[in-house]
Formats: C-alpha cells, structure tokens, sequence
C-alpha cells in the first residue's frame, strides 16, 4: 500500500506551467500535508485487471481501462494480469489540494512496489510528470507531482530547458511551528476540474496576454518574497503578502472565484479576524486557506457561514509504501 500526502500551494502557484516555465522561468513553494490518497494492489484471482476508485472497473486488457491515469500507468510500468488496484483518499478529488498529481505519483509508487523495484521521490515525480503532461496532454504544472514525491515544504525552481531544482523551505522549528499553527483551511463546497482554467491559462499565456503575463510574473516575484520572510522568521508578514495574491489571481482567470467565494473571504478578513487567504489550486471552489492568529474567531465566523474546517499538519514523509506484495 502507498499513501501519498496532498499539497496546499505557498506561493509562485501557475508559474510550474511549461508555457510560463519555458520562457521565464518558474518558483514555486508547496507545502504537502497530512491528508492523503491511499492506493493498494494485489494478484487477484480472477483473469484480468480489476480496479476499484469512485466506480469499479473489471476489464481483460489494459486498453479497455476507463480510467486514463491507471490505463497509462500500467501500460507505462508493464504490469500483467491478475491486478487488483484500490484508491481510497482523505478528502474528494478537484477540491484544489492537488489529488491529481497525488494519485498518479502514488500510483506509479505502488507499481514499482508491486514489482518489487526500489524508485527514488525524483523518478516518481518524473515519471507522474510523463503521465499527466506527456501522455495525456493535460494543461496541468509540475508541483503537484514533485511535493506528492518528497513530502515537506519545498521550493521549487522550474527552468527554460525543463530541469528542475529542489531546496527545503529553510525554517527554524519554532517558525515552522508557529507558520503552521496559524494556517487554517475550509471546505468552500463543490469540486471541479482545474483543467479548464488551465487551458485558458496556458493559451493566454502562448498568446501573450498582458494582463496573464503580469499576473504570473507578480506569482513568481510573490513566491520568492514568500520564500524570503518566512526563512526570516516574519511569519505574520505572510497572510498580507496572500491578500495581495488573492487580489491578483481573481483578475488573472474568469473562473478564479464567484460571488460565494468572494463573500466567505470578506466576512474572514472582516469577522473572522483573518490576515488574508486564498483558494487553494486553480480556483473555483474547493478549499479556502487563511492566515491568522485567532484560530477561534476565525473558526465560529466561518461555522456560523456553515463553512467546514479541515485541520491539518504538515507532512514531511512524501510519497511512502506501508505494506509491499510478494
């Protein structure tokens, strides 16, 4: 069995895009946390792969597999019949913590176990990056799959040739304490799938929107700012700093917020005692993340909107296999 942690984005978010990447480069920090998609295998006794996700799929060849992601990575990992696959998770997919690159990261994870291979967090992140972008053509970034791999606090560098270069957030662990104590995420209701805001992203991008093009500038130029007062201890110093990504992202995509959102982030910032937040992922819907330092206030503003909170912690483990097939 591997779990594999979901991820909350710190700064830099849509700059791990290859249409901004390639041209400018890209910085980007994600935090995994201690939510996770579980995913087991075993030989099955019966002919054939039998996969069970939110339907149940029981097919003979791996062409006829419905799901796009185990379709391509059994082919990919070349694992034979019988096989029994089994995905359970924390918390529902499209809801903007990164369940996508998580799933597949795990996946590729467990079929290298099942197989009985080592494989190390880059090759897992490469080969779900294979997958996702390669493969399958989806609009999507690439911190997904590289903090579902390694786990932590991570800051990641995307360069114009593709490669990537990985560093720790650098904080004392009083400050890592402090900066998580003061995080807190709510369920702002419904689910979707990014990859219509990242299409329109990746076009207007390719087409030079100037308003795109600032925008992720700004993420970029935020993130590494992020990066700077966070490792100098200025924890409080963050929930402004998302304020102003909050203002900008809106602007960057139609689909970024709706008038719900837009409510629920106000009565935070004005009765819930809230520094500042942001919809975690593409936007949407899904998870509303907020600084602040009055847990409680926040917590009965957002009850009181009938708005569920998810406690959470970081996760420094990354991508794990708990029990291994023989």
């Amino acid at each position: 069995m591997t779990r594999t942690p979901l991820r909350i984005s710190i700064g830099g978010g849509g700059t791990d895009l290859p249409s901004y990447y390639r041209r400018f480069e890209g910085f980007v920090i994600s935090a995994a946390i201690n939510k996770h998609v579980y995913l087991t295998a075993n030989r099955s006794f019966t002919h054939g792969y039998l996969l069970r996700y939110s339907i149940n799929e029981h097919v003979s060849h791996t062409s006829e597999i419905r799901h796009p992601l185990l379709r391509h990575a059994i082919e990919m990992q070349e694992v034979r019949d019988p096989l029994e696959i089994v995905s359970i998770a924390d918390v529902p997919a499209g809801t903007g913590l990164g369940s996508s690159g998580a799933f597949v990261v795990g996946l590729v994870h467990l079929l290298h176990a099942h197989k009985c291979e080592p494989v190390t967090p880059e090759q897992l992140a490469r080969e779900a990056i294979e997958i996702e972008m390669e493969r399958l053509g989806e609009p999507v970034g690439k911190q997904d799959q590289y903090i579902a791999a390694y786990g932590g606090l991570l800051c990641q560098h995307y360069h114009q040739d593709d490669t990537v270069t990985l560093e720790p957030l650098s904080m004392r662990a009083d400050t890592l304490r402090d900066f998580c104590d003061s995080l807190m995420l709510f369920f702002a209701g419904e689910t979707r799938q990014a990859s219509v805001i990242l299409e329109e992203q990746r076009k207007r991008t390719e087409e030079d929107d100037p308003a795109m093009l600032e925008g992720l500038h700004f993420a970029r130029q935020l993130g590494l700012e992020i990066r700077h007062i966070l490792e100098a201890g200025d924890v409080a110093a963050f929930g402004p700093l998302m304020h102003q990504h909050w203002e900008r992202k809106r602007n960057r995509s139609r689909g970024m917020s709706n008038a719900r959102i837009d409510g629920l982030y106000e009565m935070a910032r004005r009765s819930g005692g809230a520094l500042g937040g942001k919809l975690v992922g593409a936007g949407g819907c899904g998870f509303l993340l907020f600084q602040t330092f009055d847990r409680r206030r926040l917590r009965n503003c957002m009850r009181e909107a009938g708005v569920e909170e998810m406690d959470f912690q970081f996760d420094f483990d990354g991508s794990v296999v708990h029990t291994r097939s023989v």
